[in-house]
């Protein structure tokens, strides 16, 4: 890996964790990691240019299906690919396709980029981690297989304490907040040999305990708001992400496209970067 290295375009494969819930911006979209490392690739680089392609609630065959071939089409110099996780997190998961889909997708991305990049996810500390900790670990141990076989690098948030504590994980229990994307970021900015920023493994000052009532009630608005729609949509077999695109996924023409900077000016949010057509 070339260290200090320059990037001119990255695409981003995936779930809602790579769209970027739950940072969410004053104007109700989301923003996230891959976004935040989009600027900050694009500060570095003129003429820089960016896709987001990941939708929230796919599964791994349908981000193989949907999105890893117009990733491919693009030929960046970077892809980022996260998915798997919301297949290990299903009470019935066939890892013996998840393994044959997520080879599949590496076997297909690593050619058509110059640098892939894959995850081990994070993981919030708590009673579903430990439920469905087999599950990702067999995820997370094909992960180093498809890098090692393939030249991929690997960002390995997994069991990092920092990502783990439950402040940097947002109410609904299953998404990142700002700070936990922002570190996520700096994670991936790292794995791809760039100058680090900050030391994004810190721990996060410890706080007072939440009382036993507070987190009661806690308990309570999460099952509520969060853990009986999520349980609703299984049973009914729908998903959080249906009929929705990728941030860069025009759908009348069925392919993505590109956004950039507007060329003289600081990157800025990506939400304010103008689309590039043809």
């Amino acid at each position: 890996m070339e260290m200090n290295a320059s990037y001119t375009s990255f695409v981003a494969v995936g779930d809602s964790f790579t769209e970027g819930m739950s940072d969410l911006l004053p104007d109700g979209s989301y923003r996230g990691w891959a976004d935040v490392l989009a600027a900050r690739l694009a500060a570095r680089t003129p003429g820089f240019r960016y896709a987001n392609l990941a939708v929230r609630g796919k599964l791994i065959r349908q981000i193989v299906d949907e999105q890893v071939a117009v990733a491919a089409a693009l030929r960046p110099d970077v892809i980022t690919l996260v998915g798997g996780l919301n297949d290990t997190l299903r009470p019935k998961c066939d890892m013996g396709m998840v393994r044959g889909r997520l080879e599949e997708a590496v076997e297909r991305l690593a050619p058509a980029c110059g640098t892939l990049v894959l995850m081990r996810s994070p993981g919030r500390n708590g009673p579903v981690m430990e439920r469905f900790r087999p599950r990702m670990e067999e995820l997370f141990s094909l992960v180093g297989e498809l890098a090692e076989r393939h030249g991929a690098l690997v960002a390995d948030l997994y069991g990092a304490p920092s990502l783990g504590d439950p402040r940097m994980w947002d109410v609904d229990r299953l998404h990142l907040t700002a700070e936990g994307h922002r570190r996520v970021s700096e994670a991936v900015w790292q794995t791809l040999g760039l100058p680090a920023e900050s030391d994004w493994r810190t721990p996060v000052p410890a706080s007072v305990p939440v009382r036993w009532t507070r987190r009661r009630v806690d308990d309570v608005r999460f099952a509520r708001q969060h853990l009986m729609p999520w349980i609703g949509r299984r049973l009914t077999g729908r998903s959080s992400g249906d009929g929705r695109a990728g941030a860069q996924f025009d759908a009348g023409l069925g392919k993505a496209f590109w956004i950039t900077p507007d060329e003289g000016a600081a990157p800025g949010p990506v939400t304010g970067w103008r689309r590039l057509d043809g």
